[in-house]
C-alpha cells in the first residue's frame, strides 16, 4: 500500500499536469493570434506532451491499486503580452513543476518508496530537458526575435517539431 501523502501529492500531480496543458493551449493561442504558427505548434506540441505526462501519473496509479482523484482544472492566468513574456513564463512554469517533482520524490524517500522513486526518474530527467529547451527559445529569441528574417526563421524551425509520444514504461 501506498504512502497517504505520496499518494496525495501522485494525485495532486496530475491535475498540475492537466493544468499545464492548459497554459501551453493559452500560449498556442497567443502564437496563432499573433501569426506565428511555428510558435504555436511547438506550444501545441507540449500541451501534449503535459497531458501525456497527466495520464502516466493516472495510469501508475491505477496500476498500483490506488485511487485517483480528479479535481477542477484552473484556468490559466498568465498575462500574456509579448512573446518574450509568453517564452520566460514557460520556463518559470517548467522550473514550477520540476519542484513538484522533486516533491514528490523527496515524499517517496521519506518512505523508502522506491517503485515511485523509479518511476518518478524518467520525469526529474525529462523536466531537466524541459528546462533547456525553455531557455534555449529565451536565448533564440533574445538573439534572432528583433530581426523578422530570424524571426521567420526561428518560426519556421518551431513548426517542424513532431510530437512523440513518451516512452516510459509502466
Amino acid at each position: 500500500m501506498m504512502n497517504e501523502k505520496v499518494r496525495a501529492l501522485l494525485n495532486q500531480q496530475i491535475n498540475k499536469e492537466l493544468y499545464s496543458a492548459y497554459l501551453y493551449l493559452d500560449f498556442s493561442n497567443y502564437f496563432e493570434e499573433r501569426g506565428l504558427d511555428g510558435f504555436a505548434n511547438w506550444y501545441y506540441i507540449q500541451a501534449q506532451e503535459e497531458r501525456d505526462h497527466a495520464m502516466l501519473f493516472y495510469r501508475y496509479l491505477l496500476n498500483n491499486n490506488e485511487k485517483v482523484t480528479l479535481e477542477a482544472i484552473a484556468k490559466p492566468d498568465k498575462v500574456l503580452d509579448s512573446d518574450m513574456t509568453v517564452l520566460k513564463a514557460g520556463l518559470e512554469h517548467e522550473e514550477y513543476v520540476t519542484s513538484l517533482i522533486n516533491d514528490i520524490y523527496a515524499a517517496a524517500y521519506d518512505v523508502k518508496d522506491f517503485r515511485t522513486m523509479q518511476f518518478l526518474d524518467w520525469f526529474v530527467k525529462e523536466q531537466g530537458e524541459e528546462e533547456e529547451n525553455a531557455n534555449d527559445l529565451i536565448t533564440k529569441m533574445e538573439l534572432f526575435g528583433s530581426d523578422p528574417k530570424s524571426l521567420y526563421m526561428l518560426n519556421s524551425e518551431l513548426g517542424a517539431r513532431v510530437y512523440t509520444a513518451p516512452s516510459l514504461v509502466l
